[in-house]
């Protein structure tokens, strides 16, 4: 009978300890997690601005392609009139 019971004693400090255990585990998880989720934000908030200032750039480049085949073609009508 004592056996019985020292084991069911023993069986409940062990599932005490392993909740505590747990918990402590499960809080440093989600601390770890919280500042992943935090790094990760960071770093698409960069790419975006990087993506942003390129296609900004390539924008620029395209009109000012764009606005020297129109002055080519502007002067080449101007030469046809002649």
């Amino acid at each position: 009978m004592k056996k019985t019971i020292l084991a069911v004693a023993f069986m409940a400090v062990a599932m005490v300890s392993c909740q505590d255990k747990t918990k402590t585990e499960v809080d440093e998880a989600a601390t770890a997690i919280g500042t992943e989720a935090e790094a990760t934000t960071e770093t698409v908030g960069e790419a975006i601005d990087s993506t942003a200032g390129e296609v900004k750039e390539d924008v620029k480049d395209g009109v000012e392609a764009g606005a020297e085949k129109v002055e080519e073609g502007a002067k080449e009508v101007k030469e046809a009139v002649k």
